[in-house]
């Protein structure tokens, strides 16, 4: 089979009844129906619900984007982390704004997220990391993200080290690890539908915060 008929042959949302969204129930801000879904994606069996997407800009001014974990939601917006001296983290430091994207397929939704980046204080970012496993601390201790790899041997070496001494100092501080918060300017909360009529509610903010503002958007 070539590809394309492979692609055909994919379908999305087999399930045998759809969650109901009526955004006209939703709350006044965005943070606690996200709470809400996230819950509900967890009950309903979801596969790393906490695992999103990041989308930043380059230098060039053309997109980035890549998959990482979800570190905390509260009135202060996202958190997720990274060194500061990634590809990630140095976009964020020349542009720091940011887009999110959660995807949920078993429950046909997913969540997008815009708005402004800034980075924890350093107690705060080193408190973060060490609330995590041995095995991410080791792999922040590993640091040099994004660098070129000269060999999967160097990756090891340099691994097995980081583990030893993760171990030894759960404590250890990685001086370019960094905790981020995106502040919300813009959450879209997508509720597939088997007709195709996609329920798509937007709560917007101005740059000057205040009250947001909800909206319902074409499919």
């Amino acid at each position: 089979m070539d590809f394309t008929a492979l692609l055909h042959t994919q379908r999305v949302w087999d399930l045998p009844e759809l969650p109901a969204f009526d955004p006209a129930g939703a709350p006044s801000a965005p943070l606690p129906l996200f709470h809400e879904w996230f819950a509900e994606a967890v009950a309903a069996g979801q596969t790393e619900p906490h695992v999103m997407s990041l989308a930043t800009v380059g230098d060039d001014g053309l997109p980035d984007v890549r998959v990482l974990m979800l570190h905390g939601a509260d009135e202060r917006g996202w958190h997720f982390a990274s060194h500061s001296t990634s590809r990630k983290g140095e976009q964020l430091a020349a542009h720091p704004h940011a887009a999110l994207g959660f995807y949920w397929p078993a429950q046909a939704r997913q969540i997008r997220i815009r708005g402004p980046v800034t980075a924890a204080p350093s107690p705060e970012s080193q408190a973060d990391l060490h609330a995590r496993s041995t095995g991410a601390l080791a792999a922040a201790m590993t640091g040099r993200m994004s660098e070129v790899l000269g060999s999967q041997e160097e990756l090891r070496t340099v691994s097995a080290a980081a583990w030893e001494r993760a171990r030894a100092e759960p404590d250890a501080p990685v001086e370019t690890w960094r905790l981020y918060v995106l502040e919300p300017t813009e959450v879209e909360f997508f509720q597939g539908d088997a007709r195709r009529q996609h329920v798509r509610l937007r709560y917007r903010r101005g740059e000057a915060g205040g009250d947001w503002a909800r909206e319902l958007l074409w499919p």
